[in-house]
């Protein structure tokens, strides 16, 4: 099985370099990232595909750890200068609760602790935990409920504590 940093830094890799896509297959898992749309492939499949991650379960909520916090570049109109994004470690879909109908992991305001439960992002059937790395404040939720994201995509902005 191809884990998710794999997946990443194949994807950074990928976007730095000069080639313009590249398939690995690995362990009966086929990897395809690549640059520009396969014109052959239907418009709603999005061109990086993640590797499938291990479920979360009630005692391990995630074997990934959650994508690093940034720092907004300067220039950028992210509603405070102190303010850490959080972005999307995969493409998925993006998910605030646990189940529908159910109150969101966290919202605008609320106060988050190191390695709670932002949000879920779907990716290939498996529903993967997204970590909070900083403790905090929400300032932000860029995404709606149920909206597709792309990997490096900011999902949050948390004012540090």
């Amino acid at each position: 099985m191809i884990d998710l940093e794999f997946v990443q830094q194949l994807i950074r890799s990928v976007d730095e370099s000069t080639i313009d896509n590249v398939e690995i297959e690995r362990g009966g898992t086929r990897i395809r990232v690549s640059k520009t749309p396969d014109h052959a492939a239907p418009a709603s499949t999005p061109a990086p595909a993640p590797a499938p991650a291990p479920a979360p379960t009630a005692g391990n909520a995630s074997n990934s750890p959650a994508p690093v916090a940034q720092e907004p570049e300067s220039g950028e109109d992210q509603g405070g200068p102190d303010l850490l994004e959080v972005t999307s470690p995969m493409v998925g879909t993006f998910y605030r609760a646990p189940t529908p109908g159910a109150d969101p992991f966290t919202d605008v305001g609320e106060r988050i602790t190191k390695g709670a439960t932002l949000c879920i992002i779907e990716a290939m059937k498996l529903m993967n935990e997204l970590e909070a790395e900083v403790e905090g404040t929400v300032r932000e939720v860029l995404v709606e409920n149920g909206e597709p994201v792309e990997y490096g995509q900011v999902l949050f902005r948390v004012e540090p504590a």
